[in-house]
């Protein structure tokens, strides 16, 4: 049995890997790759099952963020031709949620280019919820920026089901990505999320300039702050932003990454998210094999993958896509029905 089976043996049993372990997979070689993604999915398959779980991503206010995020085309000081665009209305964000059921998401995300929601911007988005709620069997989740405890309540009792707020990467290596807010700024809205009663869905950016230590301190990160989902997604480097000139990671280095983050967090929905089209390339459907989740339809500023090809992609592997169970009826039509 190699090593990587070890691995995965142990966190089944309910072990855990430690940093030096986490370090191995992802200095794994070429020739080991396939036998690291065997083991992930071992994992995957025990905690996750074979299922994998579609989302879609709504940009609800876009290009307007005064945030310095070096990633990022809609941050202050990019000029990589995003759309600009206020805060769309209840009806825009509602329509959204009707396309992303008709294509099959389980979750739909209602996402902001801002530093935190204004009073206006929660109005609009605990409207839209309340009306999605009512009218579809979807889940909701909204990444609005920093968050404090009143406006995680006002969500969570609109009906958000998770609330997303990235890390992105380790808090050494955080001061080099953003300087008008802090990593802290960023850990207290995933906790202040999870107090508020919503699941936490928390990740980041491979690829961006940090060392591989960086990326087994995320992983640590996350798995401390115990968030139920974590999307990874892979730099695609946007014109005009300080990062325009990284290279882009090799496709057996995301798939290594991906495989570290289901040994460190066995439980959690893993998320193979943006870049993963232009990183992985012709090797995507192996992100299945660790990830049980994906974006589809696009990214924010990005159009990524169509929605057909992604599902013929799952199909292909021998994957299936998870379902939401239909939106129960309410007493009112059960009494109706049995006239």
């Amino acid at each position: 049995m190699t090593k990587w089976m070890n691995m995965a043996d142990t966190v089944i049993a309910g072990g855990q890997i430690d940093q030096s372990q986490a370090m191995e997979v992802l200095l794994s070689s070429d020739d080991d790759l396939l036998s690291v993604l065997d083991a992930a999915y071992r994992v995957r398959l025990h905690y996750c099952g074979r299922e994998v779980r579609v989302h879609i991503l709504q940009n609800a206010k876009s290009g307007m963020c005064r945030e310095n995020c070096a990633f990022c085309s809609q941050a202050i000081g990019s000029y990589s031709g995003v759309d600009r665009y206020q805060m769309q209305t209840v009806e825009e964000l509602v329509d959204g949620a009707r396309q992303a059921h008709e294509q099959k998401a389980v979750k739909y995300c209602m996402v902001t280019a801002t530093r935190g929601p204004s009073g206006q911007e929660m109005d609009t988005v605990c409207e839209a919820v309340r009306q999605i709620k009512k009218e579809l069997p979807i889940e909701i989740c909204t990444s609005l920026g920093l968050l404090n405890d009143d406006q995680a309540r006002e969500l969570a009792a609109a009906g958000v089901h998770r609330f997303n707020h990235n890390l992105e990467t380790s808090r050494r290596y955080f001061p080099h990505v953003c300087q008008t807010h802090t990593y802290d700024d960023r850990v207290n809205t995933v906790r202040a999320a999870r107090r508020a009663g919503m699941e936490a869905c928390c990740g980041g950016i491979m690829g961006m300039g940090e060392e591989l230590q960086d990326r087994i301190d995320l992983a640590f990160e996350l798995r401390d702050l115990e968030v139920e989902a974590i999307p990874v997604n892979f730099m695609d480097p946007r014109p005009g932003t300080p990062l325009s000139h990284v290279e882009r990671l090799r496709p057996s280095d995301c798939l290594r990454a991906l495989a570290m983050f289901r040994f460190v967090n066995p439980r959690s929905e893993l998320r193979v998210a943006g870049g993963r089209e232009v990183n992985l390339r012709h090797m995507q459907a192996f992100a299945l094999y660790p990830a049980n989740s994906m974006f589809t339809e696009g990214y924010l500023t990005t159009p990524g993958q169509k929605h057909q090809d992604d599902m013929q992609m799952i199909e292909d592997a021998g994957f299936d896509i998870a379902e939401l169970d239909p939106m129960p009826v309410s007493e009112h039509e059960h009494s109706h029905a049995a006239l």
